[in-house]
């Protein structure tokens, strides 16, 4: 084909045209919302990184997701700001923590939407790692029982999908093995394979207060140079028993969630996480970008990509958009 038989410009020339032959299409269902709870009553507390998000009691919670279930979001991730916390991050399994009491509350009052846990210790820890440290240094082995109990305890409480977005070695299989054990076959897990060490983080460690409390997390967090290592990483977590597997973040990853999906062909989400949201809120508000545009133009590129879900801090505004 070439000029000037084939004119490529002929199927664009109006919104009709550019419509029926659209490849790549979004829908409110292929998003997740990222909502963090916290305890109280009547607490709606803003994160000021994240216009338009906040800290919710689990009352101001359950509005909320009745809210997304209303627009065609089928789902919900979680993460929770306890009441206490410690070096073992024992708020994490509690079964009276505030993610199992919300859980709990989603299921009993909203239908037709799935909860899905963070299953991290990083929100629970007074030292903000994501397991248990001992002499300034993250342990692996000891973390995967905590991780487990943390798992089971939401399992228990109600949680349609776990998540384990720690990165520890071996998590998965762990996480398989005590959910089996109590009868929770059923439940499926969604791992955080390719989690990467990334600065676009920030904003989300402020709305979690999870910042840690010394060094960093690339110890056990991926390095941003690697891309065959993420396959290894999703391999690995395929064959401990990941149901479905995450790419985070999203759009300066756009490549490892192309590859995976073509190597794996298995359900793939991808995580637009807090900083990727920010800065298109701030360039917005400046003016320097039209942010409905952008916003929608990011989402497309993930879904384009290859992500099956979604987990976007835009889910609400952008199925508003879709209608």
């Amino acid at each position: 084909m070439q000029f000037p038989t084939y004119r490529p410009r002929r199927l664009r020339k109006d919104e009709l045209f550019r419509e029926m032959i659209r490849e790549t299409h979004l829908r409110p269902d292929d998003f997740v919302l990222p909502l963090f709870v916290r305890p109280g009553k009547g607490v709606k507390k803003s994160i000021s990184s994240m216009p338009g998000h906040f800290q919710l009691s689990i009352d101001l919670l359950i509005k909320e997701v009745k809210e997304a279930r209303s627009m065609g979001i089928l789902g919900v991730i979680l993460f929770g700001i306890p009441e206490k916390k410690d070096e073992q991050g024992s708020e994490a399994y509690s079964s009276n923590g505030i993610i199992q009491r919300a859980i709990r509350q989603i299921k009993e009052k909203v239908d037709g939407i799935l909860v899905i846990t963070d299953v991290c210790l990083c929100e629970y820890t007074s030292h903000g790692h994501c397991g248990v440290v001992n002499e300034g240094k993250v342990l692996n082995d000891e973390t995967l029982e905590v991780l487990s109990r943390q798992a089971l305890s939401h399992a228990e409480a109600g949680a349609d999908i776990v998540a384990p977005s720690d990165m520890m070695d071996g998590r998965v299989a762990a996480i398989r093995k005590i959910l089996d054990e109590n009868q929770f076959q059923d439940i499926p897990i969604l791992s955080y394979a390719a989690k990467y060490a990334s600065a676009f983080y920030g904003p989300f460690r402020a709305a979690a207060e999870s910042k840690p409390q010394f060094g960093d997390r690339k110890s056990y967090q991926m390095d941003p140079a690697n891309g065959e290592e993420a396959l290894r990483e999703v391999w690995l977590d395929l064959e401990e028993g990941a149901d479905m597997i995450m790419v985070k973040p999203a759009l300066p990853y756009l490549d490892i969630l192309y590859r995976v999906k073509q190597t794996f062909n298995i359900p793939v989400a991808a995580y637009n996480v807090s900083g990727e949201f920010s800065m298109i809120k701030a360039a917005s508000k400046l003016g320097w970008v039209d942010g409905d545009q952008v916003m929608m133009e990011s989402l497309i590129a993930i879904k384009r990509a290859g992500a099956d879900l979604i987990l976007t801090y835009f889910a609400k505004e952008a199925a508003k958009k879709l209608g």
